[in-house]
């Protein structure tokens, strides 16, 4: 007896059903097989753009001289201000870098155009000329006498005794003198040094007579190049004899590299120091973070990351008595502290040495269109981190460093930060260059520090740390 109930399906209908099955299962079978192609060519994309660090460590790996050493410095993660805020702030160890500094990259980026332009010749008793604090001095000596150049350092008398021993050392001729303000027409030494270069063997010179044309060509009006050749090139334009283009190439030459109008600072961070960062954090960066002196470092690798991701932010981290950070937040040059009369040094007020200025300097303006933020951070705020980073983390660093990381710390709190996000800085040069001044957790310079009325106290820090975000809190 069969079942009233149960009906076979017609075949035709049985078949009909059968091919619904069948073409459901094709097509969510096909649109998985494109989701997964689709995803590896996103992954092939990505994996693409990331190239292959340029300099791998090996056992077997022999670099060529000092310049090997330039560069490919680590990313570090600064262990107590990350875990405390729930960040990752990573810092380019560039004290790393032979010369001590980050302006090894800047020193060798300004040689290696200048030879290319064939402005420098090594080894035919050229010298160097620059004005700096120190840092760049220290790196134009170390590379100079690698390639086979002298070295002129012209530098304020007011910075750290510790980096005029390190120019010494290298055999660089240092020249001291007050911090000249930029209305001062002395104020650029290092050029009339360069100038004078040229003319150091002139006989018409010597004897009152308006001495030969002694100035080279160079592609910008900010470099100075001269040459102790009897002549640059003849009155006429008439091409030279073989002998002449000798005299010229191998006669000893003055040059003034410039480096806070100089292009090729720039161009160091651009083509070399921002694309180590893209590598090295695989392209997971929320901000980066910097101060500016000649503004190159902030331009170059800020100007080199919006091009890989325009959603990264971009801030300036500038110390006190530095025009930089009302330009960025009001578009003008000023500081109260500027005041006359209330200065303790004589040119930017402050105990950081390497960033502020109160002039834009090309670099500078490169940078301007991508800040997104600025931080002005106290001389206490400078010292407390550089001495809360010493005792928690074992990292030795100089002021502009801590003036960085302090910038951090103030940036992941505005933004409400706490998930993660990658915040990368550099960490310009090592503390041993800054003992006399801020450094020292001993007691050896709170003297200093008492005379130029800078409380010390590490608990600013402690007090960055904890406290609640300020109100508004939002993405840039």
């Amino acid at each position: 007896m069969h079942a009233s109930w149960l009906h076979l399906p017609a075949p035709a209908t049985a078949r009909h059903i059968f091919y619904g099955i069948l073409i459901g299962f094709s097509l969510s079978l096909t649109s998985t097989t494109l989701a997964l192609y689709y995803q590896q060519r996103e992954r092939e994309r990505s994996s693409r753009q990331f190239k292959p660090r340029p300099i791998e460590l090996r056992s077997d790996e022999v670099l060529k001289g000092v310049i090997g050493l330039i560069g490919n410095t680590p990313l570090v993660r600064i262990n107590s201000l990350s875990d405390a805020l729930g960040v990752e702030i990573l810092g380019k160890a560039e004290f790393l870098n032979p010369g001590g500094s980050v302006k090894d990259r800047v020193a060798l980026r300004m040689i290696d155009d200048a030879e290319r332009q064939g402005l420098l010749h090594p080894h035919t008793g050229s010298r160097i000329f620059e004005g700096t604090v120190g840092s760049t001095g220290i790196s134009i000596a170390t590379i100079a006498r690698a390639r086979g150049y002298e070295a002129t350092i012209i530098m304020p008398d007011d910075v750290a005794q510790e980096k005029v021993d390190a120019l010494l050392a290298l055999g660089a001729q240092v020249e001291r003198v007050r911090p000249a303000s930029i209305v001062d027409k002395k104020q650029n030494l290092a050029r009339e040094r360069a100038k004078a270069f040229g003319q150091r063997d002139d006989p018409l010179t010597d004897a009152g007579i308006s001495p030969r044309k002694h100035l080279i060509p160079t592609p910008t009006s900010s470099i100075v190049v001269t040459t102790t050749a009897t002549e640059v090139l003849p009155e006429d334009h008439t091409v030279m004899t073989p002998q002449e283009e000798e005299d010229l190439r191998t006669k000893p030459r003055g040059f003034f590299a410039d480096q806070f109008e100089n292009r090729s600072n720039y161009d160091a961070h651009f083509d070399d120091t921002g694309p180590e960062i893209w590598r090295q954090t695989n392209g997971r960066v929320n901000a980066w973070v910097s101060g500016a002196g000649t503004g190159g470092t902030i331009a170059g690798v800020g100007r080199f990351l919006k091009t890989m991701n325009e959603d990264i932010t971009v801030v300036l981290a500038d110390p006190e008595g530095s025009g930089l950070y009302n330009k960025v937040k009001h578009g003008v040059m000023f500081d109260r502290k500027e005041a006359e009369g209330t200065k303790r040094r004589h040119q930017v007020d402050t105990v950081v040495e390497g960033i502020g200025i109160n002039r834009l300097t090309n670099n500078f303006e490169l940078a301007l269109p991508i800040i997104n933020d600025a931080f002005r951070i106290t001389d206490a705020e400078a010292v407390a981190m550089s001495r809360y980073i010493v005792h928690n983390d074992g990292l030795f660093l100089g002021s502009s460093s801590a003036c960085n990381l302090v910038a951090c710390v103030k940036l992941a709190r505005k933004m409400g930060w706490k998930e993660g996000q990658t915040i990368v800085t550099i960490m310009c040069d090592s503390g041993s260059r800054h003992y006399s001044k801020i450094v020292l957790t001993d007691g050896r310079n709170d003297d200093y520090l008492r005379r130029a009325a800078i409380p010390i106290d590490t608990q600013i820090i402690e007090d960055l740390l904890t406290q609640p975000p300020p109100n508004g809190s939002a993405a840039l």
